[in-house]
């Protein structure tokens, strides 16, 4: 008996609320909300449980390179009118915010977020920030630590240099200072042919490697390392192994033809894969200042995909799997140890651009769920308040149900240029 293939996999939702490209997808609030940003500069936070909005806002004048949260309560978002921001929004804060999504054209002087800070930044990249929490040890202060939910501790913030493309800014937040920069690496071979022409002058003085493309960055303690991929596929990592130290290259591949499109530091944090306007999708290692030279200057593994045009490449936070969205309207999902594509999802018409995950929680019974059976049997009919108090525990019941499936859900968002949103359910 012959068996049937399988019917193709489908998104178990779709949100459909912006009207151009999605440019930025971000889960935060434990996985209670999906942050999603456009080409037209709008923001909207939607409640995964209900899958509605809680809060619209026009964050920049043009679109939208990337989205973060910091904390609980503080979302980053990153524009190309030149500007990175901090918003302050807490679930608590979402009953004052407009409701009416992008697609609906809402009025631009809708209520904001309370905004905190304000950095200028270089976007002729189109490279989103990077960022990771501050691993330099805080001094102890019984206030902050009082204060530790409202005042999340310090991050790390990366960026394209605002006069050198092929440089990198890092910046501290809430400091809002420029804590070091690491300069255009002008020693990199391309292998391209040296130009003839009256303008050689002005193609050398470029550095070689061409703009910054993508970036990804962690500390630990005092030593920080950064990875960037470049406009002529190469990718490198730069470590500083203490606080106003100069930053060394450690690290230098070209396994990719064209530019670098996207990366992520694995969950391991020894390593990092890449994406490019190529088909290849890399595994590299991430050296430490002490094991320089226990590092073999090539990737750990590469990957001939057949697929050019792979961008938003994103891990899930077990670091089992990562995702990356294709230009032929395509989601692939991929293993993190071997490289081997695992999925491929089709929903869309047109191009991708961004995906994100949820972070895998494993679910946990709660208190309501775990007394309600008791709760029930105290509850009877013998009059009206005991009718309407068992009418209050379903609907707290209900509702609880939905949260924790929402929170608990291996979701992968997927942001085209269809101005849609789709939420897959995998592994």
């Amino acid at each position: 008996m012959s068996s049937e293939p399988l019917p193709p996999l489908q998104p178990v939702f779709v949100l459909r609320g912006h009207s151009v490209h999605v440019h930025a997808v971000h889960f935060t609030s434990g996985n209670t909300r999906l942050l999603t940003g456009d080409a037209d500069g709008w923001v909207v936070s939607w409640n995964l449980a209900f899958k509605r909005p809680v809060a619209v806002w026009k964050a920049h004048e043009t679109a939208l390179l990337g989205i973060g949260s910091w904390g609980q309560d503080r979302i980053i978002t990153h524009g190309r009118d030149s500007r990175l921001a901090v918003w302050q929004l807490g679930t608590e804060n979402e009953e004052g915010m407009a409701k009416t999504l992008p697609v609906d054209k809402p009025s631009i002087t809708s209520p904001h977020p309370w905004l905190l800070h304000m950095l200028t930044v270089n976007t002729l990249n189109f490279c989103s920030f990077a960022m990771c929490l501050d691993g330099i040890p805080q001094p102890h202060n019984p206030h902050v630590a009082i204060k530790a939910k409202r005042h999340p501790p310090p991050i790390l913030v990366a960026v394209p240099n605002t006069i050198d493309s092929g440089g990198i800014d890092i910046h501290p937040l809430p400091a809002e200072t420029r804590a070091a920069a690491i300069h255009a690496d002008r020693n990199v071979t391309t292998g391209r042919k040296t130009c003839s022409t009256s303008l050689s002058w002005h193609f050398n003085s470029l550095p070689s490697a061409g703009m910054v493309m993508a970036l990804a960055i962690q500390a630990e303690s005092t030593r920080l390392q950064v990875a960037a991929g470049y406009e002529s596929g190469h990718t490198m990592v730069f470590v500083q192994s203490d606080p106003g130290a100069q930053f060394q290259r450690l690290y230098c591949a070209r396994p990719h033809s064209q530019p670098v499109l996207s990366m992520a530091i694995l969950p391991s944090r020894d390593c990092y894969v890449t994406s490019a306007a190529d088909a290849v999708v890399a595994k590299h290692p991430l050296p430490a200042v002490q094991g320089v030279w226990k590092t073999e200057l090539k990737p750990l593994k590469l990957a001939q995909t057949k697929h050019s045009g792979q961008q938003g490449l994103q891990a899930r936070s077990d670091g089992k799997i990562f995702a990356t969205a294709g230009w032929d309207s395509r989601v692939r999902v991929y293993s993190s140890k071997t490289l081997k594509e695992l999925a491929v999802l089709k929903w869309h018409k047109v191009g991708c651009y961004t995906t994100a995950f949820a972070d895998v929680v494993e679910p946990v019974a709660t208190k309501t769920e775990e007394n309600v059976a008791v709760k029930e049997e105290e509850s009877t009919d013998d009059d009206g308040e005991s009718i309407a108090a068992k009418g209050l525990l379903a609907l707290s019941t209900v509702q609880q149900r939905r949260d924790t499936k929402a929170h608990t859900t291996h979701w992968l968002a997927v942001g085209s240029k269809d101005g849609k949103v789709s939420l897959w359910d995998i592994y």
